[in-house]
């Protein structure tokens, strides 16, 4: 058997934490097992779904190093859902309901004003042939539902929250088609996970009731259910359900300069029992994914979090990840020297900066002629060797300074900052000509 996972979201808007998440565990359970990771796109809303969300989708994934070994539209496989209901109607499993959306919402309504549970009555069940004449001759199509098997409970183990059981009695029989033609996502994605091998489905806690429903459509359909795997929920930092994590997606990660590998590392472990690590390649994230990892409580989504978590990652990358998205001429030495500062790649535009000028800085009245014997001094030591440690040295014996009085205004003339590198390899950088020149400025 090969292990197949696969990611359905439906192209109605962009990829965020959530499903990028989803996504990301699908992904590498199909790797460490050696199997395959499909795409499926559940563009049945023909009215919502987009080709630019969709492709959108395939970009973000891509960015994320998520690439899928196949990819599906449900739009394509119409055909496939009319031959499952058209068995499902000769099996007795499925039944046209001619209530509307106001009926079926007063018989909610009167259940809970009774304290019963909210679930169809079956009444459509019980239409004579000439009730049914009768509402359509006064305009009414028929829904569509699945009609569930109230004889044993539905069982089985999930590979996160342990032995589930519902009793379908308690259940609602689901719709599956609407009248005007339309497919929900119940059925669809029963059928495509059959034909397709799925082997496990990796999704949130809140399609755990769909789980039990299609349950009974796979066994219906005479296939055996896949492996289901129901994760925790991410919830904001401040402990709640957080509107905003719906809003904070790959584009919003990248314009935020978080880094694919930041946002990789944080998802595939939060929740889990593992620690987050900044991790860069992405094999030990694979080697250490176990669905025996993942907690019950909701995991919590920090973008502080994630920040600081980028700005280590950011520190381990080498000239070579990064050199497309640096500035031109900044080389592995000038790299080593800017990358421990950097919170976010695009920073290094800004030392840069610093390095290539202009520099301007006016200094206060008591340090000019501190910056005007540096200027002369670091005109006349030797550059080839330690220039930094040559300057500060000259500049503490002839001018009585150390410590911070003596380190500050020379950082602030050569930087105009007053933090950053270190001054060492930093002033190898600026180099002779540019250092003196700044001085002399700063002490004008």
């Amino acid at each position: 058997m090969t292990v197949t996972t696969r990611f359905a979201p439906a192209p109605t808007g962009r990829l965020h934490v959530g499903n990028i998440r989803t996504a990301l565990h699908n992904w590498l359970w199909a790797r460490k097992n050696g199997g395959r990771f499909i795409l499926r796109l559940d563009d049945t809303d023909a009215e919502r779904s987009t080709v630019e969300n969709a492709e959108a989708i395939v970009a973000d994934l891509a960015w994320l190093g998520l690439a899928p070994d196949e990819t599906f539209r449900q739009s394509d496989r119409f055909d496939r859902y009319d031959a499952a209901l058209e068995r499902l109607l000769s099996a007795g499993r499925v039944y046209p309901a001619y209530e509307t959306a106001q009926e079926l919402d007063l018989k909610r309504k009167v259940l809970l004003g009774r304290g019963k549970p909210p679930v169809y009555d079956r009444a459509a069940l019980s239409l004579t042939a000439d009730h049914v004449a009768k509402l359509e001759a006064e305009g009414r199509r028929p829904h569509w539902r699945f009609k569930l098997d109230h004889d044993a409970a539905i069982e089985w183990h999930d590979l996160i929250r342990g032995p589930q059981q519902f009793d379908p009695a308690l259940l609602s029989d689901p719709v599956i088609r609407r009248e005007d033609g339309r497919w929900l996502y119940m059925l669809p994605s029963t059928v495509d996970d059959i034909e397709m091998g799925v082997t496990h489905v990796v999704r949130g806690e809140d399609h755990v009731t769909n789980t039990a429903l299609q349950i009974q459509m796979f066994e219906a359909l005479g296939a055996a259910p896949p492996a289901f795997a129901h994760e925790a929920l991410l919830v904001g930092s401040e402990g709640k359900l957080s509107k905003r994590l719906g809003s904070l997606g790959v584009e919003a990660m990248r314009e935020a300069g978080i880094e694919p590998a930041a946002l990789v590392s944080k998802l595939a472990r939060i929740g889990t029992s593992l620690p987050v690590e900044p991790v860069t390649t992405i094999a030990p994230l694979i080697e250490s994914f176990d669905f025996a990892s993942f907690g019950r409580a909701p995991a919590r989504f920090d973008m502080e979090e994630l920040a600081a978590l980028n700005a280590r990652i950011v520190h381990q990358l080498d000239h070579g990840a990064v050199k497309d998205r640096i500035p031109p001429g900044m080389g592995e030495e000038a790299w080593a020297v800017i990358r421990p500062n950097l919170q976010r790649l695009a920073e290094a535009a800004d030392w840069w900066h610093i390095v290539e000028g202009p520099v301007t800085h006016r200094a206060a009245e008591d340090d000019r002629a501190f910056l005007a014997l540096a200027a002369e001094i670091a005109g006349g030591i030797d550059w080839s060797e330690a220039p930094w440690k040559a300057l500060t040295g000259a500049l503490k014996q002839r001018s009585g300074r150390s410590g911070k009085a003596l380190f500050l205004p020379l950082r602030q003339a050569l930087t105009g900052r007053d933090s950053g590198p270190e001054m060492a390899p930093l002033l190898a950088l600026i180099g002779k000509e540019q250092s003196v020149a700044r001085l002399r400025a700063a002490a004008a």
